[in-house]
């Protein structure tokens, strides 16, 4: 079975989401796709957990405290958010398979160094044997790809990473992974009555923009 897996290196959850891919119940043929989470929450209009405050704290423990629990090396770099745009271009420069994405997001996650800098650039151009490596992520193709993707995602009705689409459903974040774990072993899951029930239910009181 065929399935995307969007992501983008800005995203600790992203990386952790894929060091739990020996989870997945069936076999997958996944294609991983980068975005920029950035577009995607502009696009929904919504916030990142890096720009609330009291939620950032939140966040940036609970990924510590999972990556511990689940025995996954993680580290994060001296400042976050950051921006990945090198890092993103580069997956797609060098043609985006699982290998070179997992070697970008070991530099950055697992080693903690911060993709804007210099030093860390270089690191991971070499990491994944990509020559002209500031070239080709300059390239208006490579650009554009990165811009196709994101806009492609928020039409899918994408609002943050990782998420997961398969056969039309869509699975975010790493807690997901059991959810999709029932759908992949019984495809109609969400046709049981109580899930399409709540899949449909009408919206209630809604707060002023």
């Amino acid at each position: 079975m065929k399935a995307r897996w969007y992501f983008d290196f800005v995203s600790p959850f992203s990386y952790l989401h894929m060091n739990m891919f020996d989870r997945i119940a069936i076999p997958l043929e996944i294609e991983p796709v980068p975005v920029l989470f950035a577009g995607l929450l502009k696009s929904a209009g919504s916030k990142g957990p890096a720009e609330i405050p009291a939620k950032r704290v939140q966040t940036y423990r609970y990924c510590t405290w999972l990556a511990r629990e689940e025995g996954i090396a993680l580290r994060f770099p001296a400042r976050h958010p950051f921006a990945p745009l090198f890092a993103l271009r580069l997956a797609i420069a060098c043609g985006v398979t699982l290998g070179t994405v997992r070697a970008i997001f070991e530099v950055i996650w697992k080693e903690g160094r911060d993709p804007e800098e210099p030093a860390t650039q270089a690191i991971l151009a070499g990491r994944i044997g990509l020559a002209d490596a500031a070239a080709r992520v300059a390239s208006s193709e490579v650009k554009a790809k990165l811009q196709e993707n994101t806009a492609a995602a928020a039409t899918l009705g994408l609002y943050g990473v990782p998420t997961f689409e398969i056969a039309g459903e869509l699975f975010w974040g790493c807690d997901s992974l059991g959810m999709m774990n029932a759908f992949l072993r019984d495809p109609h899951y969400f046709e049981e009555a109580e899930m399409a029930r709540v899949s449909g239910l009408p919206v209630g009181a809604t707060r002023r923009s």
